[in-house]
């Protein structure tokens, strides 16, 4: 999602220097089978070696820079300190703390706080997107413009988020081997890293609920301290992370989280 976006600014820019996020001089690297691999940052690194093919620039996107292993964070060390040319590198992650220090050390961190529900809202109304629509869609972005601008660009996405609240709330209300059969289901399925994440905003909506209204927020048939709202989300993001990241056992994560819930 990020790397989209990103992309997509770049495309935009006064000076139309990359004119489109496949031009030569702007270089995306994503994850290979859950890992950035050193091959594919040696191939970075000799493109870097090359002059600029139109652009005054290169500029490298790395999106979950995270998932880099081990070995591509070594090489991409040097890089960072003593780019080749004119070269701007942008790395892209939500854990920054699974980078190096000594990466982290040599790149100016800069952090994307949520928009405003009502800047978000206000900007789709601008869009011509209904008023409905955009309370909707400015409720489930997460204060996140790429996720609002994904829901406009793929409205069968809003039919997935509704359909997958739907089967979480049925969950809830179910017994242990329902679950579990669930879990299992689930684990099959290629969206996975997308369920949780709907899974992330159902339950901060009504952690952030419970904060406003100072009370246990009753979600159909079920009862949630602050705590255990905490508690999910928690395990809900470490899940993400581990089945995105590793090589874990999906569907006994996803048991462990039915669990919790």
């Amino acid at each position: 999602m990020a790397l989209k976006w990103i992309s997509l600014l770049f495309s935009q820019t006064p000076n139309q220097h990359f004119g489109g996020a496949q031009h030569p001089d702007l270089l995306c690297i994503q994850p290979e089978d859950k890992e950035i691999q050193i091959g594919q940052i040696r191939e970075l690194i000799w493109k870097l070696s090359l002059k600029p093919y139109s652009a005054p620039f290169k500029a490298v996107i790395i999106d979950q820079a995270h998932s880099m292993n081990q070995e591509a964070q070594t090489s991409i060390l040097k890089t960072l300190e003593e780019p080749k040319g004119k070269t701007f590198l942008i790395l892209i992650t939500e854990y920054p703390e699974h980078l190096f220090s000594t990466i982290r050390s040599r790149v100016e961190t800069l952090k994307f706080y949520p928009v405003k529900k009502e800047e978000i809202k206000n900007y789709l109304k601008k869009q011509g997107i209904s008023e409905k629509d955009s309370e909707e869609i400015s409720k489930i972005s997460m204060g996140k413009p790429g996720i609002a601008l994904d829901f406009i660009s793929n409205p069968q996405k809003i039919n997935l988020f509704q359909e997958k609240v739907k089967e979480l709330n049925k969950v809830l209300n179910s017994e242990m081997a329902f679950r579990f059969q669930y879990a299992k289901d689930l684990s099959q399925e290629e969206n996975l890293s997308e369920v949780l994440n709907i899974w992330l905003n159902y339950f901060r909506n009504i952690l952030l609920s419970h904060l406003n209204l100072q009370k246990k927020w009753v979600s159909l048939t079920k009862e949630y301290s602050l705590e255990k709202l905490k508690n999910i989300l928690n395990l809900i993001q470490n899940t993400k992370f581990l089945i995105s990241t590793t090589n874990i056992n999906t569907k006994l994560a996803l048991e462990i989280l039915m669990l919790e819930l």
